[in-house]
């Protein structure tokens, strides 16, 4: 990304973003990259970066183990095994060897299932591989202290074994001379020591001539002389050739051993700059815990669509001061690509510009940005920036020509891959000729398809906003009430400055308020009294709008619950139900039940019985009673429906109904206890105990 000024990062604060993120890294390599950090314009450069960062940050958040634990600054070590004729020693050996080890753990840890869980973070190791056989070569030659080992080489071996005799032998024909000497009353308190590598009899001065062998030197007292003894001179000659020659072999078999592995150094190289990569994936993931970063949407075009933007430095010291950050929603399009923000002083405008701005930046660098995850963000090429005094002492110019003169750039330079920032377009000369010149700016720029913020107090470039395509208004909301800003962006509407409201909360004269009120033009002065008003309802709107959202998610909630408990209710009838349907069943199983045993029963009658028919008047009973009673009970209250019971005698002529099957009929004669019934064509002979007269009910 092309930046203008040069110092455009350090206004916007990117390079303090740069500093923390270098804390974060542990490698030299990881470090030096967050330093260096690069701006791309290319979305799948972009996009790889962003999506690695995310996904070791939710390694972090999930606290899942990733195998980079070593900080292994290495690159000379590296670069020293491609030289030919060079020798490493056993501890840089040993870095070779962690560093080895450490991209086995990595390799392993990244089975299949990994590989697919986390694509962008595989893309690191994706061109290189595991190379066995350089930890062979190393574990073949040294201990794991980096100690080349005995069985390096038959002659290192060779030597190794007649050192240890002659050490052997050199100790006994040492321990002898000791003995002598502490008898004899010669030996100091220390007895020995070592002078130039070779084995020395600490004695007492006054008795350093009766004391064969070799004197190496006096303590600085003068008090004690340091001797060898002449029967441990041959063997101590012997031991110091034999160390010579040992010294001679290590280093041939180091040389050797660096000389094998210096094919590799390439290799080497690539292992080094992938843990020096996941170092610097991991600070950045580190970075964007601390200020909350989140993976936007990222389209190849300008455009801008934030949600719940935060400045991040503002929001880490806020976080530390546990006060709360107010965020930042914007949204710039082909329809709408600048924003004009007015508003009273300390209301928040530069840092709204710096919040986006920066939030730029960070993601271009592949850096997860403190926005909600929805909000979606373009890429721009060019960034351009103008906020607060840059008179420049240097060139002889005013704050207003080196004002134009950024201008001259921004107009000269800007398309429609731009994002710009100006903070107070227009100031530094006469408020009717800078607004002028500022006016024709935007207007410039608004040709060009850039895209930006402006801030202002002029009232002619609010006018110009809401009558010119591509620009747009907004303002800072104030809390007219308690004198504070309340440091919310509300777009769409322009913004007052608040400046006699201001003066008069602070108590100013009222005098001098009225005067300065009569000097500013009628039209000016109502105009922003219309916006102060205007800011003010705006405010009650959003208010009277959250408490209706309130309102409706209450309601909601009720409705809910609601449902719930006729859900419930009715379940409950349900289960009433079929607790009912059940308990028929059950009954109607009762009565099969007592049927089959009244069968069993009849059947066994049946055998003994020699009158069959009572058994089989009992089968009919035990069959057909019930069915015959229900019909009769159907039969019984369609009559009744019809028909009412009468107490009075049974003459000829009237209606009667039968008890037994509650059929009505008409009496035709009667013969002493017995009667003549005509039920529809058929006379009946029937008892008249089992006769009831009835008459014909007048609402059937």
């Amino acid at each position: 990304m092309k930046l203008y000024p040069e110092s455009a990062a350090v206004q916007l604060e990117f390079d303090k973003i740069k500093a923390l993120l270098t804390e974060h890294c542990n490698s030299e390599y990881g470090k030096k990259k967050a330093e260096q950090l690069r701006i791309h314009t290319k979305k799948e450069f972009i996009e790889l970066e962003l999506q690695q960062t995310n996904e070791f940050k939710l390694l972090l958040q999930h606290a899942q183990y990733f195998p980079n634990d070593y900080v292994l600054n290495i690159a000379r070590e590296i670069k020293l095994l491609g030289i030919p004729g060079s020798t490493l020693s056993g501890d840089e050996f040993m870095l070779i060897r962690k560093l080895v080890s450490s991209l086995e753990k990595i390799f392993r840890w990244f089975d299949n299932e990994r590989r697919t869980a986390y694509p962008a973070l595989t893309k690191v190791i994706e061109d290189t591989y595991y190379e066995k056989v350089i930890a062979e070569l190393i574990d073949d030659i040294l201990d794991e202290y980096g100690n080349v080992k005995d069985t390096a080489s038959p002659e290192l071996q060779k030597i190794r074994a007649s050192l240890y005799r002659k050490r052997n032998e050199l100790r006994r024909a040492f321990e002898k001379v000791v003995a002598r000497l502490n008898k004899a009353g010669y030996a100091a308190d220390i007895e020995e020591s070592f002078s130039n590598g070779r084995r020395v009899v600490a004695v007492f001065s006054e008795h350093k001539r009766q004391v064969k062998g070799i004197l190496h030197g006096e303590s600085d007292s003068r008090k004690t002389a340091y001797i060898e003894p002449e029967e441990t001179i041959e063997i101590n000659n012997d031991v110091f050739a034999l160390e010579s020659d040992e010294r001679k072999e290590v280093m041939r078999i180091l040389k050797a051993l660096t000389a094998q592995l210096s094919s590799y150094s390439a290799l080497l190289h690539v292992y080094y700059t992938v843990l020096g990569e996941y170092d610097f994936i991991r600070g950045k993931a580190k970075l964007a815990v601390d200020v909350n970063g989140n993976y936007p949407n990222v389209i190849d075009k300008a455009h801008i669509e934030v949600r719940d933007a935060y400045h991040p430095l503002l929001y880490l010291y806020n976080k530390n001061s546990q006060r709360k950050t107010i965020p930042v929603t914007l949204e710039l399009d082909d329809k709408k690509r600048i924003l004009v923000i007015s508003g009273p002083n300390a209301g928040g405008k530069t840092v709204t510009m710096k919040t986006i701005g920066l939030n730029q930046m960070m993601m271009q660098s592949g850096l997860l940005v403190p926005v909600h995850p929805t909000s979606v963000m373009g890429i721009f090429k060019q960034l351009f920036i103008h906020i607060g005094d840059t008179q420049s002492i240097e060139f002889e110019l005013s704050t207003y020509s080196s004002h134009l003169l950024h201008m001259k750039y921004f107009i000269e330079n800007a398309n429609g891959k731009t994002m710009f920032f100006i903070d107070e377009l227009g100031s530094g000369s006469d408020p009717n000729l800078g607004g002028s010149f500022a006016e024709v700016i935007m207007e410039e720029l608004a040709r060009k398809h850039s895209f930006g913020i402006v801030t202002t107090h002029y009232l002619n470039l609010k006018v110009m906003a809401n009558r010119t395509v591509g620009i747009i208004n907004g303002a800072m909301a104030f809390d007219e009430v308690n004198l504070q800003p309340m440091y919310k962006l509300m777009v769409g509407k322009p913004g007052s400055s608040y400046t006699f409201a201001i003066a008069e909360r602070i108590g100013l004269p009222k005098q001098l308020i009225t005067r300065a009120r009569q000097l500013v033009d009628e039209d000016h002065f109502r105009l922003d009294k219309l916006l102060n008003r205007t800011e003010q309802d705006q405010q009650q709107l959003d208010k009277d709008k959250k408490e209706l959202a309130k309102l409706l998610q209450e309601n909601d909630k009720l409705r809910k619950e609601m449902e719930g408990v006729m859900s419930r209710e009715k379940h409950r009838q349900q289960v009433e139900v079929l607790k009912h349907q059940n308990k028929i069943t059950e009954d109607r199983i009762e009565q099969m039940k007592e049927t089959e045993r009244k069968l069993k029963q009849i059947v066994i009658e049946w055998r003994k019985a020699e009158d069959k028919e009572d058994v089989i008047k009992n089968i009919q009973n035990l069959l057909f009673k019930k069915k015959e009673h229900v019909v009769a009970n159907k039969l019984a209250k369609k009559i009744d429906a019809k028909y009412k019971e009468v107490k009075t005698d049974i003459v000829v002529g009237s209606k009667v109904k039968m008890k037994k099957n509650h059929q009505v009929g008409e009496v035709k004669e009667i013969r002493g206890k017995r009667a003549i019934v005509q039920i529809g064509l058929l006379p009946m002979n029937v008892d008249m105990a089992d006769l009831v007269v009835v008459q014909e009910r007048q609402d059937a």
